[in-house]
């Protein structure tokens, strides 16, 4: 089955270098797959990264961590626009400890900051679903966490991919940075809804203000890792008319053909 999963999900890159962490059993592996396309400006990227650092320092994000049934995840970090970004990687790696979960934020906050073009939710999909299937770790659950700020209008179709994804027991839920319009009718937050997460439990939890990213990150990481349910605040796949997943591929057409 894994054979299968990891054909389906196959990565270009070298293969995964994690010390110590073979066979080791842990509560959650945690894929953290971050837009850092164009659309957003570099002070808006900035602060995002600065929210991750800090929701991974936070003594919540410790304590759910500790409060596992292992005591411990995996937890691995990737930026993406219209391809996943080259370097951006930051391999599994194991978080028992306060050390492990600062020195998890320091290798993130050491990073450079740029913005590329595009915007390719299914590659961010595939490459966390392909990190996930090719892990040393062995995970109660399988999440990966992307956030974003717009529709997908670069590469494969991001609804099949999803649903590759989820067939192989892999949770998507997404975050949505929705400081200004997308296109995406309904919102955001309903594209992602209908087009982007899935699997048991999966949420979107919207960002309408950016001085309230980090709150809005440390929350989720706090669901991921401890398995509980969305309140009712946040939005899980509706029942509602379902969004045209190949809204943000058309809108980029349309501008071609004016």
């Amino acid at each position: 089955m894994l054979t299968t999963l990891a054909m389906l999900f196959s990565l270009s890159s070298t293969p995964l270098l994690v010390a110590e962490a073979a066979s080791s059993e842990v509560d959650v592996k945690l894929v953290l797959a971050v837009d850092t396309s164009r659309s957003m400006d570099f002070e808006e990227v900035r602060i995002q990264r600065e929210g991750y650092v800090e929701a991974l320092r936070h003594k919540e994000f410790i304590d759910a961590v500790r409060n596992g049934l292992n005591g411990r995840i995996a937890i691995s970090y990737f930026e993406w626009a219209g391809q996943v970004v080259p370097g951006s990687v930051i391999e599994w790696t194991l978080i028992e400890t306060q050390q492990d979960a600062m020195a998890f934020a320091d290798a993130l906050e050491r990073r450079p900051i740029n913005t590329q073009r595009r915007t390719s939710i299914s590659a961010a999909i595939a490459h966390g679903a392909a990190m996930i299937v090719s892990s040393p770790f062995s995970g109660m659950r399988q999440v990966i966490d992307v956030s974003g700020d717009g529709t997908n209008n670069s590469g494969n179709p991001v609804a099949p991919t999803r649903d590759r994804a989820v067939e192989a027991g892999i949770v998507i839920n997404g975050l949505t940075l929705m400081l200004r319009p997308s296109g995406a009718p309904g919102g955001l937050d309903k594209y992602y809804a209908d087009c982007v997460i899935g699997g048991p439990g999966s949420f979107v939890l919207p960002v309408h203000k950016i001085e309230d990213f980090a709150i809005a990150v440390r929350r989720k990481l706090v669901m991921e890792i401890s398995g509980l349910p969305p309140p009712a605040d946040i939005h899980r796949i509706a029942d509602t008319a379902k969004t045209d997943c190949m809204v943000g591929e058309k809108q980029w057409q349309d501008l071609f053909d004016r």
